[in-house]
């Protein structure tokens, strides 16, 4: 193997200045430089990472925690067909880390195991810092792996005061939506397919749908099925509901996502029941398999590569400079208009959503425009709960 003092002899200089040249620092000559980078590329000389990064003790290297879901049915589901959430998050963290030519190791954490949080603490020594998917490590927990490492969570509780936080501005977005379909198309009587009790994002978007009802009372909720953000359990939300309901069924169908909005589409098809003449679906992430589907589905954009990319440069910011204080930086979304909720075919229209007035606003969250961030304060969830808090029948009522 060549080594660095093999490119040394050959050069005709010190180790030390062939290291400068690695390490592109400026004090050698030209002319040297351009001589050692010649002996280094005649013998296919590969710095030492390891060596590089014990002198810096640095790895260059971060993790990727993954959430994952596993559906009772056991099914392959869109979600296996890597078209999802974490597929972009990849993306959008490995565009941004090529250009700094670090690694990324990526695990995945059971949903609700605690068995699997030691070993977060154990990967923790492995890298340089953490990104961890969908808020469901446990806030003290998260707090304990902030003081061991670097920490950014994506799509995590807007109001997390152990570390930082990027996510979509999921309470924007979803009152858009449902105000859309209120106000645009006259859909008074809803019913909610709502995701895991324990994802963040589902709670923002159900926050939203409850705090807009509340501002139309002639709206109403007529039921809520809690799914698992899976096309499996929409399908299962769909039959549940024609089941209890038959003839009577809601005006429109608010889906957490989109996988369970397709889901409760098939349903539907099934059962001959046409959408949206009889019934609106949408849902909310704008994956790609809902525009083909049968009405296209509208749906609200969640800019999920961009998630990636604006959580990794949070994450190298924090490892180059940790006193940095924990922030929180909510990213824009867009509603997609499509002809799921009523909008004529072939409409494909793009909005952006503007920020939710303050007044409006979780006081531990701030939104801002993609590339900022924000300082993060308290929320008070569970005031807005109180306040936009209904009898919710389920589908058996």
């Amino acid at each position: 193997m060549v080594t660095l003092y093999d490119v040394a002899r050959l050069a005709g200089v010190s180790t030390a200045t062939v290291s400068r040249v690695v390490h592109g620092q400026d004090r050698v000559r030209d002319g040297t430089r351009a001589r050692v980078q010649a002996v280094i590329e005649q013998l296919g000389y590969v710095p030492d990472g390891a060596a590089q990064s014990l002198s810096r003790r640095r790895k260059n290297v971060i993790g990727l925690v993954c959430v994952e879901r596993q559906s009772p049915r056991q099914q392959y589901d869109i979600e296996s067909m890597s078209l999802l959430f974490y597929d972009e998050i990849l993306r959008g963290v490995e565009a941004h880390i090529r250009d700094h030519e670090w690694s990324l190791l990526i695990t995945y954490l059971r949903e609700s195991s605690e068995a699997d949080l030691p070993r977060l603490l154990a990967l923790s020594g492995q890298v340089d810092g953490l990104l961890i998917g969908e808020g469901v490590v446990p806030s003290p927990f998260l707090a304990r792996l902030g003081r061991r490492r670097p920490v950014v969570v994506l799509a995590g509780d807007p109001g997390e005061r152990a570390v930082d936080v990027v996510t979509a501005d999921n309470r924007a977005g979803s009152a858009a939506l449902v105000r859309h379909l209120i106000s645009d198309h006259g859909r008074q009587r809803l019913y909610h397919v709502d995701g895991p009790p324990s994802a963040p994002d589902a709670r923002e978007r159900r926050l939203a749908l409850h705090e807009v009802l509340v501002s139309h009372p002639d709206c109403h909720l007529t039921g809520r099925y809690e799914g698992m953000f899976s096309v499996g359990s929409g399908v299962e939300a769909g039959e549940k509901l024609l089941a209890a309901r038959g003839a009577a069924l809601p005006d429109a169908v608010v889906c957490a996502n989109d996988q369970m909005a397709i889901g409760v589409l098939q349903a539907f098809a099934r059962a001959g029941v046409r959408v949206p003449e009889r019934v609106a679906v949408v849902g909310f992430d704008d994956i790609f398999p809902g525009s083909l589907y049968d009405p296209p589905l509208t749906t609200v954009h969640q800019p999920m590569r961009l998630l990636g990319e604006r959580a990794c440069t949070r994450l190298l910011d924090r490892i180059a400079r940790p006193g940095l204080r924990p922030a929180v930086e909510l990213l824009p979304t867009e509603l997609v208009l499509r002809s799921s909720c009523g909008c004529p075919p072939g409409t494909a229209v793009r909005r952006p959503v503007p920020p939710r007035p303050a007044s409006k606003r979780a006081p531990r969250a701030s939104r801002t425009p993609a590339g900022t961030t924000a300082r993060a304060s308290a929320p008070d969830t569970a005031g807005s709960a109180r306040r936009g808090r209904r009898k919710i029948p389920d589908a058996s009522d």
